[in-house]
């Protein structure tokens, strides 16, 4: 029966099966089926994903050699481009959409010899923190299925966490690749913006938006990194910088690293005391292995999350205007001969709640009235953060907090109370603001059997760094 721990342990298995790659696929396809209830899948390409696996198969027979990715199983979040694939962002209004291209992502994982096994459920735009969101149903978290997985990749943190897939892409706009992965125990990795192309991801919040990547292995989430990074002719933010060898930093043992922590967050009224009690213990575990660990001020914290909401729902305002119902996607028809009503009711019909809560707030902030109030205040305090973060790292080489304040929540807890669920993002949304790589890592279990993590911040560009910390950290 086939089994998976590794990209590296799964290519010495390539080595010694001829027809290794089908044995995975079939594989993957089966679980995917049996696990149908988690609803992590939208669609899955099991027809293309077979042929892809016995030309991967036969390629290697033939003595060709691997890519880095050789016959890697690999699902993406439905808001990726793949293309003459569907990509709906869980969205009524893009119901039945096929993409024209696809994200240079997606090609950089292809060329290296990924097979693309099918598209994940997340919440609508990747707007929310649960994947309740969905235009196609919740996505639930495999560990118990009455609590969300997270979000908005929910289903992708799914995939991985259900072993339906060997990796995963999301998007992390707010916390939205480690969110989840700390509700459903598993790696959750954000690079620094400007990483990872962001051509062929459609956007929510384009100055906070990156692709991420789920793995039960960091030096999995360190190979994929390495694969779809670089400077992109599609992608004016992509960065130019080299890109390093991610997978050998991921092996690595360090101490000694000046590692700072905010008081704020660990003294906040919403922080679950078992969360805290844990990363209290932890710091001083991290003490014991030679780090220097320091509690700093960080009057920010109540701020991080209004600036947040602010200049995401602004940048959503703009980003989802072009979904109209003339181009493409849904278009609501009956009973109306006015071209406005037509872009009334088809926004309104295709469009789910919170997506249409997200625009209307950012309709408001950008509004004549409010513009100065809202908007140019919250870009204020942003500039404030990166100063400040900039100021940080000049002292320390990293920044560790919980990941989130409280476990995965039951599925409903808070679907009536958007502020509640706003408030989930508190740790995670500073690294996209300031535009840092974060990590989640699996660490702790709650007494209600539920996972969750520490997550971590390195400097713009120091993935490297980041990963060598994380395996330190996991290390027993």
């Amino acid at each position: 029966m086939f089994s998976y721990t590794s990209i590296k342990e799964y290519h010495s298995f390539l080595g010694t099966n001829p027809d290794g790659c089908m044995q995975a696929v079939k594989h993957y396809i089966a679980a995917i089926e049996a696990n149908k209830h988690l609803n992590a899948f939208l669609e899955v390409f099991a027809d293309e994903a077979l042929q892809r696996a016995a030309e991967l198969d036969k390629q290697r027979t033939e003595g060709q050699t691997m890519g880095r990715l050789h016959g890697v199983v690999v699902s993406l979040k439905d808001v990726i481009c793949y293309k003459g694939h569907k990509v709906t962002a869980a969205s009524k209004i893009l119901d039945n959409f096929e993409s024209v291209y696809s994200a240079t992502a997606v090609e950089r994982l292809l060329a290296e010899g990924a097979i693309i096994i099918g598209r994940n459920n997340c919440d609508e735009f990747a707007m929310g923190s649960s994947s309740e969101n969905s235009a196609f149903g919740t996505v639930k978290n495999a560990r118990d299925t009455s609590r969300v997985p997270g979000g908005s990749s929910g289903g992708s943190a799914v995939a991985v966490q259900a072993d339906l897939t060997m990796i995963s892409l999301g998007s992390d706009t707010g916390g939205s690749v480690r969110q989840p992965a700390d509700f459903c125990g598993i790696i959750g990795m954000k690079p620094s913006y400007g990483r990872i192309s962001r051509y062929g991801l459609i956007a929510y919040a384009s100055s906070f938006d990156q692709i991420g990547i789920f793995g039960k292995n960091l030096a999995d989430v360190a190979i994929a990194l390495e694969v779809m990074s670089g400077e992109d002719n599609f992608d004016s933010t992509a960065s130019s910088k080299p890109v390093a060898h991610y997978e050998e930093h991921s092996h690595k043992l360090i101490t000694g690293k000046k590692i700072a922590y905010f008081k704020q967050v660990l003294d906040h009224p919403g922080i679950d005391p078992e969360i805290k009690a844990a990363t209290e213990n932890y710091i001083q575990t991290l003490k014991d292995k030679g780090f220097i660990v320091e509690a700093i001020n960080f009057d920010w914290l109540d701020y991080i999350v209004p600036t947040y909401y602010i200049l995401t729902t602004a940048e959503a305002t703009s980003n989802l205007s072009r979904f109209d119902g003339v181009r493409y996607g849904f278009r609501s028809t009956e009973g109306i001969d006015d071209l406005n009503e037509m872009y009334k009711q088809s926004r309104s019909k295709g469009f789910g709640k919170e997506v249409q809560r997200r625009i209307l707030l950012g309709n408001f902030v950008l509004s004549s009235g409010y513009f100065d109030a809202y908007f140019t205040k919250a870009q204020q305090v942003r500039k404030l953060l990166s100063d400040n973060t900039a100021t940080i790292f000049e002292q320390y080489d990293a920044i560790i907090s919980p990941t989130v304040p409280a476990p995965a929540f039951k599925l409903g807890e808070k679907s009536d109370d958007s502020v509640a669920m706003y408030l989930a993002d508190i740790y995670t949304v500073y690294a996209n603001l300031v535009g840092l790589p974060s990590i989640s890592v699996p660490l702790f279990t709650h007494s209600n059997g539920m996972p969750f993590g520490l997550q971590l911040m390195t400097n713009h560009y120091e993935e490297e760094l980041m990963f060598a910390l994380s395996n330190s950290f996991l290390a027993k």
